[in-house]
């Protein structure tokens, strides 16, 4: 069936596209050699190579050395961090992130939209959570699908309620 369409949708805009310009010969045996799962569009939009990956720089978020800080500040200090993470998001930069199960040292990640190390630095600068030593980060490259880039419009149509409101 999914042949079947592809060819009649390929023969449909060939058939259109010869319409209109005389002398043109349909050729139906490379209709088997076109792909249409390949989506040169989204590609171009999500930054792919070849392969459909892209570099990204991820952050493994531990825990720092500030771990005195009252319930209150405690509570505060993580919505300034999840507040963060939205606006990261919202520009672009922040593809995905996450905290992990349990109470290691190894408490959650980030994966950024950036091209060095340097970026995701100033990026990891301005979370509060980061400023305050509750948390520090270990950054790496990171080569990963650039189907990241769909995640946070994905997830935004899933989210019935936000963390931070």
């Amino acid at each position: 069936m999914k042949k079947t369409i592809k060819t009649l949708l390929i023969l449909s805009i060939t058939t259109l596209f010869a319409a209109c310009q005389p002398n043109v010969e349909i050729n139906t045996n490379t209709l088997d050699k076109v792909d249409l799962t390949f989506d040169s569009i989204k590609a171009i939009e999500y930054g792919a190579d070849d392969y459909g990956m892209k570099k990204y720089v991820m952050a493994f978020l531990k825990r720092g050395t500030n771990q005195s800080l009252s319930k209150d500040s405690s509570n505060a200090l993580q919505m300034a961090h999840m507040q963060n993470i939205d606006l990261m998001a919202e520009q672009g930069r922040l593809v995905l992130a996450g905290p992990f199960f349990g109470d290691q040292d190894l408490r959650g990640i980030y994966i950024f939209n950036v091209e060095s190390i340097e970026e995701a630095k100033e990026l990891t600068n301005t979370d509060p959570a980061i400023e305050a030593g509750v948390l520090q980060m270990e950054l790496m490259e990171w080569y990963g699908s650039a189907a990241l880039m769909g995640v946070n419009d994905v997830h935004n149509s899933l989210t019935k309620k936000s963390f931070t409101d």
